[in-house]
């Protein structure tokens, strides 16, 4: 059965609809064994333990971002070649970009693995805490070419319009993460390691399944010599790439940044902080499908110079995000409280109310704002989609300094809700320059 979605014809609501859905279902899921591998931690090995996931949050997000940005930036030259119907260019870039994600996932395991005692230095990640993080971060970083299996693969199919093969993928491996947790840490007794062993073998089996779904696909099978060099070709993917993948990094050091501060208070903070942080996938859910929806919508009809049509669904997009976000806010401002809670426990309740009522207040926080969030992932899509990653690169630099200037506030008053602030703020910065930067060139193609 071909999967595959042109999203050149048709309304464009009812494409991003359809396109969006299945990563959806997938991305629950995925949140749902991130969830589970929170909870299990915090329950099967401890408080500090899921304090110390907090403390390296951003350092690993930082190298699946990088993952991510690359393969997304590829993705849009080859949704483009797909929408122009060029099978043999869509071919080569799919081969091409193997290549340099080769190469990509090698010089992130140079930085990683001997960086990782200096980055949770510079963390300032706690004495009591460090053996912990420095445990889980070392076997998820390990774990960087499953990352890139994984985006790599995922991206070529949801470039061509096939988003129910990742959702696929999604299910099986947050299924198999969720076993393997409860295996590693409740019958082996393997603590925090096998929590990040099971993580990284979900991420194998996703893989794994994407992969299958490639080679079975002949217009996404490329051959030897589609993996030559073609340095024209190599130079303008890694000009879609890189600026993605730098955004992400950008972002990351900000949020590491605000992380050195929040690890300079008590662990029952640091607990509550890192619970909330948890269930930020689960609010941005949507967002992301959204962006992926419309980036490979915008690549499809930029390759087939269909502008108006990009106008029209980058509109529709915008009002499906608002809606969307106001009505998972809404849910989690209605029930965060008790769900934060299942993340935490320790024998003084006393402690445990005050993580979880840190972990609220933070929650309550990204709730309100969270249709600001979901502009930011539209707009910042569909400049994407028309293979500008400039300005995207530039948004990452706003959110950047609005965290860096949230930090140096909070680390001098070490106001608490300082942080919580400086994280939305960061959003509207970021939100603002994307959206006025895309009427920009809205404008330029109406012409």
């Amino acid at each position: 059965m071909n999967r595959n979605l042109n999203m050149t014809k048709g309304h464009p609501a009812g494409l991003l609809i359809r396109f969006a859905l299945p990563l959806m279902f997938g991305n629950v899921f995925q949140q749902l064994y991130t969830v589970v591998d929170t909870a299990i931690v915090g329950r099967g090995v401890g408080m500090e333990a899921l304090a110390a996931l907090g403390t390296v949050d951003w350092l690993n997000w930082m190298f699946l971002a990088i993952c991510q940005g690359f393969t997304q930036g590829f993705a849009v030259r080859m949704s483009q070649k797909y929408g122009e119907g060029d099978a043999e260019g869509l071919r080569q870039t799919i081969g091409l970009s193997a290549r340099l994600s080769v190469y990509i996932t090698v010089a992130s395991l140079l930085v990683a693995l001997p960086g990782l005692p200096l980055f949770l230095h510079l963390l300032r990640v706690p004495q009591n805490l460090y053996a912990y993080a420095q445990t889980y971060s070392g076997i998820v970083l390990a774990g960087i070419p499953a990352m890139m299996f994984y985006n790599y693969c995922a991206s070529v199919l949801r470039a061509v319009g096939d988003s129910k093969t990742p959702l696929i993928a999604m299910v099986a491996a947050s299924l198999a993460n969720i076993g393997l947790d409860c295996l590693a840490v409740f019958a082996l007794d393997m603590g925090i390691a096998g929590a990040a062993i099971a993580t990284v073998l979900a991420q194998c089996l996703a893989g794994v399944i994407c992969m299958t779904k490639m080679l079975r696909t002949p217009q996404l099978r490329f051959e030897k010599r589609h993996l030559r060099k073609a340095p024209v070709l190599a130079k303008a993917l890694m000009g879609l790439g890189t600026p993605l993948a730098a955004q992400f990094v950008i972002i990351a050091v900000g949020g590491m940044a605000v992380q050195s501060v929040v690890n300079r208070f008590s662990t029952s903070f640091i607990a509550g902080y890192t619970a909330t942080n948890k269930l930020f996938g689960i609010l941005e859910i949507a967002a992301v499908s959204y962006g992926y929806a419309i980036t490979t919508y915008v690549g499809q009809n930029y390759g087939a110079s269909f502008f108006d049509r990009i106008r029209k669904g980058v509109n529709w997009g915008a009002l499906l995000s608002i809606a969307t976000a106001m009505l998972i806010g809404g849910m989690m401002i209605a029930f965060g409280r008790q769900i934060t809670m299942l993340f935490i426990d320790t024998d003084v309740p006393e402690i445990a109310a005050a993580a979880g009522d840190v972990a609220y207040r933070y929650l309550f926080a990204m709730s309100v704002m969270l249709p600001v969030l979901y502009l930011l992932h539209v707009y910042r899509a569909a400049l994407q989609g028309v293979g500008n990653a400039v300005i995207p690169l530039w948004s990452g630099a706003v959110e950047f300094f609005i965290r860096i200037g949230a930090s140096v506030a909070v680390g001098i008053t070490l106001w608490e809700n300082g942080i919580f602030i400086g994280e939305v703020s960061a959003w509207v910065g970021a939100a603002i320059l994307l959206i006025a930067a895309y009427y920009r060139v809205a404008a330029k193609m109406k012409k």
